[in-house]
């Protein structure tokens, strides 16, 4: 498809979904949910408008993984009358190699530098489009600072990384640097392994609030300028670093941990909209209360968790205690309350633990996108998990889990990523499943971590092998399960019955998946319902099963826990 035709699809597709969010609101029209989740845009749009780069890796030198970034201390002036910015940013770090030649950081050359400080000293420097390097002297010590004075304004790249905007005449400035775009904004070392503190000043007009990660240390004002200085007491991963700037209204709720911690929970929503934001916005409290009880507390209690009102109208970003919302997706009635959900899941995975690199992105969208359908079987039961899980399913993704060909942000990373949780739960039990998940968070609190990372902790504490799981569902296989089968019962004398059982496997690209396969045998007799389990490991494969009573009828995999199509042949 050409980027021409693309973009009208895209057009179609933003106004059809425009057009069902009117819908939504003004009629509460339920069903409009499920073709939301459905409707392909998103994958359009993130096709077309997210350049992935060419490759993410040739983003970052061999160079930039020779350094450890350990604080930034970011001063961001904005003025968006002009659509830029001024910024004052110092880099401390500690240097890895001793024969380093060169501190390479990524900045975009648009930016102006004005002043550049290598350990206090004037230092010359070069910029080449996405990458700011630094010659190194070797003289003295293992560690570093760089500052880097700037003005300019920030290029709108992927979902917009800085963006300049009004919402009914008023200014509204925030960003969205997911995957490698805070470089637009500020010098960094964006990897997303490389985690570190952060002080962050933000100054505006004084009407305007402005609104950052973790802890609100002070704000000060000089004469129509006020400046809002915000700091990180957890490490923080560069893309999750951020700027709400707007004339919001702030209101709070508070959240109690089981050790009796006590934490505010902040909101932010533009005037116009506080109203709905103080409805869809409540029952945090609850919801971290459920998350901190299944997967360990809240990872930054000593900060804040909050949800800030926002222009970007593709959904939600997790950014580090404080969420992005986009204003389309207020509307007073809680409709999109799956959003908030998964967004505050990800403040465990995704943020307190990052993935190392973008192929483990699947760590944090998968995850968070599960955590959907457990919050639903927590208020509403197993059929509410069933039915979420059951919205999640499509017969085909797009590539592998580990390389999706559909992009980062893809339906196989969210929904295939999900699944592949929902299935893990079914392999491993529920204990060792949640117990494996607190060990994974525990371990890699914090810190980054790659999806072997992920798979060792699940080995080691079900004492079970699965590498053959996560190399068909994760690295290798791109298709689904397509199962024909057959079924014929048969009188086996001393009054019991055999049950044969045939079963194909017809998906292409992967020769035989292996899993555990549930089969729900009805048998003559009121409520006779028999649960048996096999093991499937071959593309063909036979199955007897004897049975005291005659067979009326035969359901694969009843409780829905395989990504798998079943046809019955005749």
């Amino acid at each position: 498809m050409t980027n021409r035709k693309l973009r009208a699809v895209q057009i179609s597709s933003i106004i059809f979904f425009n057009a069902l969010l009117f819908i939504s609101w003004t009629l509460h029209y339920e069903p409009v949910k499920s073709i939301l989740s459905e409707a392909p845009f998103v994958d359009l749009y993130v096709q077309y408008k997210l350049s992935q780069q060419d490759n993410l890796e040739s983003y970052i030198t061999p160079a930039q993984n020779k350094i450890d970034v350990i604080h930034y201390d970011i001063n961001i002036e904005l003025f968006p009358e002009k659509k830029m910015i001024k910024g004052d940013v110092t880099i401390k770090g500690v240097l890895l190699d001793a024969s380093l030649k060169k501190l390479d950081l990524n900045f975009y050359e648009n930016m102006e530098i004005k002043k550049l400080m290598f350990n206090g000293k004037a230092r010359e420097f070069e910029q080449n489009e996405t990458r700011l390097s630094i010659p190194i002297d070797h003289a003295t010590q293992d560690t570093f600072t760089v500052r880097v004075v700037y003005e300019g304004s920030p290029k709108k790249l992927g979902f917009g990384s800085f963006v300049f905007s009004e919402f009914n005449g008023r200014p509204v400035t925030y960003t969205l640097s997911e995957p490698v775009y805070a470089s637009t904004w500020y010098p960094c070392n964006d990897k997303p392994d490389d985690k570190a503190l952060m002080d962050i000043s933000i100054t505006n007009d004084s009407s305007q609030v402005s609104v950052s990660n973790g802890r609100l240390m002070d704000v000060k004002t000089v004469g129509k300028r006020r400046t809002y200085h915000w700091k990180t007491f957890y490490p923080i991963t560069t893309y999750l670093i951020c700027i709400y700037s707007a004339d919001y209204r702030h209101f709070n709720e508070e959240y109690t941990s089981a050790q009796n911690e006590t934490m505010n929970i902040d909101y932010y929503a533009f005037p116009d909209h506080l109203d709905m934001a103080q409805n869809d916005f409540k029952g945090h409290p609850e919801m971290i209360r459920y998350f901190s009880g299944l997967f360990g507390e809240y990872p930054f209690i000593r900060e804040k968790y909050g949800v800030a009102e926002f222009l970007w109208q593709m959904g939600a970003m997790e950014h580090q205690t404080i969420t992005g919302i986009g204003s389309n997706f207020l509307n007073g009635r809680r409709f999109f309350n799956e959003f908030y959900i998964h967004e505050l899941a990800h403040q465990w995975f995704g943020d307190a633990v990052s993935p190392a690199t973008w192929k483990d992105i699947w760590l944090n969208e998968g995850f968070a996108s599960y955590c959907e359908a457990l919050y639903a079987e927590h208020e509403s039961g197993p059929s509410a998990y069933r039915s979420t899980m059951l919205s999640k399913f499509q017969s085909n993704f797009s590539g592998t889990l580990y390389s999706p060909q559909s992009g980062l942000f893809s339906n196989t990373v969210y929904d295939k990523g999900a699944w592949v949780m929902h299935m893990l739960r079914w392999e491993l039990s529920d204990s060792l499943f949640f117990s494996s998940l607190r060990k994974y968070y525990e371990a890699f609190k914090y810190k980054s971590a790659t999806t072997n990372d992920f798979i060792k902790v699940c080995e080691n504490e079900s004492h079970k092998d699965l590498s053959c799981f996560f190399r068909q569902w994760v690295f290798e296989g791109e298709s689904n399960i397509k199962l024909a089968y057959t079924w014929e019962d048969k009188p086996s004398g001393n009054n019991s019955h055999l049950l044969r059982l045939k079963v194909r496997q017809e998906q292409q690209g992967y020769e035989a998946f292996r899993f555990p396969l549930q089969i729900s045998i009805r048998t003559e007799g009121e409520g006779k319902e028999l649960r048996k389990t096999v093991y499937v490991d071959r593309r063909e494969q036979n199955f007897e099963l004897r049975l005291e009573r005659p067979v009326k009828g035969v359901t694969m995999d009843p409780d829905g826990w395989l990504l798998a199509s079943f046809r019955k042949e005749q």
